[in-house]
Parts: C-alpha cells; sequence; structure tokens
C-alpha cells in the first residue's frame, strides 16, 4: 500500500502547519488533505540565490573535471541550473559528470531537467549520501563539485576529503525568513506543526518572534528527520515526532500513524508516539 493509500482520512479533523516555502509546499500540502488535514500554509523561510556567482562559474568552466557533482537539495539543482541557462551551458554538459543526489525529491528535481543521478542516498542525510558515494568507490583523487545552501552542515564535505576527495563546496543560494501578515492567532488550535529542514525552525521562531514557543508548546512538532530535530531539541522545543523516511511522504505517514493513535495533547507531549527518539 502507498504512503496516501495508508494515511488516507488519518488525520480528518486536524490542523496542521506547514512551514515550508511557498514554491514547495505544495506537494506536503496535497499528502497533508488526501489524509484528511485542514492546512495552515505559514511559510518560515524563502530561497534565495546568491548575488556573487563567480565561485559557481568558475566551477562551471572546468565541469568536465569532475567525477561527481553532488546535490543535497531541490534548491541546489535549481539555484545550479539557473547558472547554467544564464551562461548558456547546456544541461547536456552535466551528461559526462555522475550526479548524485541526497534523496528522492532531488533526484525528482534533476531528472524533471533531464539529468539522469547515479546515485541516490538510501538514508536522506548527509551521511547516508556520503555512504553511498564510499560504496561506489574510487574517491581517492577525485574532485567532487558540492553546490549548496551557503549556512549547511559540514559532514559531507568533511567526509569526503577523509576519503580522499578534493571537494569544492560552492554556496549556490541561501534561506531568509519569511515576511508577511499571519502570526500566532492565524496557528490557534493547531494540533501539529511540520519541519522539514533546521532553517524552517529557525524562520518559524523569527517570523513568529515572542509566541513562537506557546504555540509550538500547545502542538505536535513533526521533524522529517534527524537533523531537523536535533535543530528543534537546540531550539528548547519538544520533538513530537520525527520521519522513519526523511521525506514529506514519510513525514505525514509518521504524522498521520502518531494523531491516529494519541490526542493533540499527547502527540505534543511525546505520549503515545513512536518515532522521536
Amino acid at each position: 500500500m502507498g504512503t496516501e493509500g495508508a494515511t488516507r482520512g488519518a488525520l480528518q479533523g486536524r490542523r496542521v502547519v506547514v512551514t515550508r516555502p511557498r514554491a514547495q509546499a505544495e506537494g506536503m500540502t496535497r499528502l497533508l488533505e488526501g489524509a484528511g488535514a485542514t492546512v495552515i500554509p505559514f511559510p518560515a523561510i524563502r530561497v534565495r540565490f546568491l548575488e556573487d556567482p563567480r565561485g559557481l562559474d568558475e566551477a562551471l568552466g572546468r565541469l568536465d573535471s569532475y567525477r561527481w557533482v553532488c546535490f543535497t537539495s531541490a534548491n541546489g539543482v535549481e539555484a545550479f541550473c539557473a547558472r547554467l541557462r544564464t551562461l548558456g551551458i547546456g544541461e547536456g554538459r552535466l551528461r559526462g559528470v555522475a550526479l548524485a543526489a541526497i534523496g528522492p525529491g532531488t533526484e525528482r528535481a534533476l531528472r524533471a531537467r533531464g539529468l539522469d543521478c547515479q546515485r541516490v542516498a538510501r538514508r536522506h542525510v548527509a551521511e547516508g549520501l556520503l555512504e553511498a558515494l564510499a560504496e561506489e568507490g574510487g574517491l581517492a583523487g577525485a574532485r567532487v563539485l558540492l553546490p549548496r545552501a551557503l549556512e549547511a552542515r559540514d559532514a559531507l564535505p568533511r567526509g569526503l576529503a577523509s576519503l580522499g576527495a578534493q571537494v569544492d563546496v560552492i554556496p549556490v543560494y541561501e534561506t531568509v525568513t519569511e515576511t508577511g501578515p499571519g502570526g500566532a492567532e492565524e496557528l490557534a488550535g493547531a494540533d501539529a506543526i511540520t519541519f522539514t529542514a533546521p532553517s524552517t525552525v529557525r524562520g518559524f521562531l523569527h517570523r513568529l518572534g515572542g509566541p513562537a514557543r506557546e504555540v509550538a508548546s500547545r502542538a505536535c512538532l513533526a521533524s522529517i528527520g534527524p537533523v531537523t530535530s536535533e535543530a528543534l531539541r537546540r531550539a528548547g522545543l519538544r520533538v513530537g515526532v520525527e520521519a522513519a523516511v526523511h521525506t514529506a511522504p514519510g513525514l505525514v505517514r509518521a504524522l498521520s500513524e502518531a494523531l491516529g493513535h494519541a490526542g493533540p495533547r499527547d502527540a505534543a507531549e511525546g505520549r503515545g508516539v513512536g518515532h522521536a527518539p
């Protein structure tokens, strides 16, 4: 049974906040509504391509020298390919380079642009992508290009370097706090708040300001994976549920299972929820 079939109706009557950027919220919104939830859009961040492209331009000028180009988000794919188009470099130039993706969403972003992905991490975190590339072998002396967010964990480039790779880390985008109307009153009565990256945690706290912790204390905080869960804990917030599969469908399924067996207060406090450590 697919994720949507397994969760259909499980969130009936529940109000679920989606903190993803507006441009990326459609898929999760559709999954949540398919599970019966009433979705409250509250984009915590927006993505902005970096204005100084010199580092990326230099890397694109020597694409043929890379064995791997590794993408850790669909945003990285979009920013990277947008620069290719600006420079008039056909995306076909990438077909001579092996491409790796951190998860299925990033792989889909590549395939949408006609690009084949040679490796997709089984665990959709940086460590999982490192494992996938290590299994491929031959990294000693190989050049690896990593276009990514301005602020990102160093687990992947550090791990690749430890295997002998020469890693070029090129920031291509950043996430900034979303602005606009909406506040604590908009989120009153929310049963759950979904977080899909550490940046959505930071953006949620910044955008909502003082009332953020009170709002969060009344809802089940649903995390897409361990890195996001750690960001919630560092912020002093309690993780109600963590997806076993670190994707949007995995998060909806975990939330459906959690709220299907626990009341909102139990879920907010971690009782009756089996996925959060």
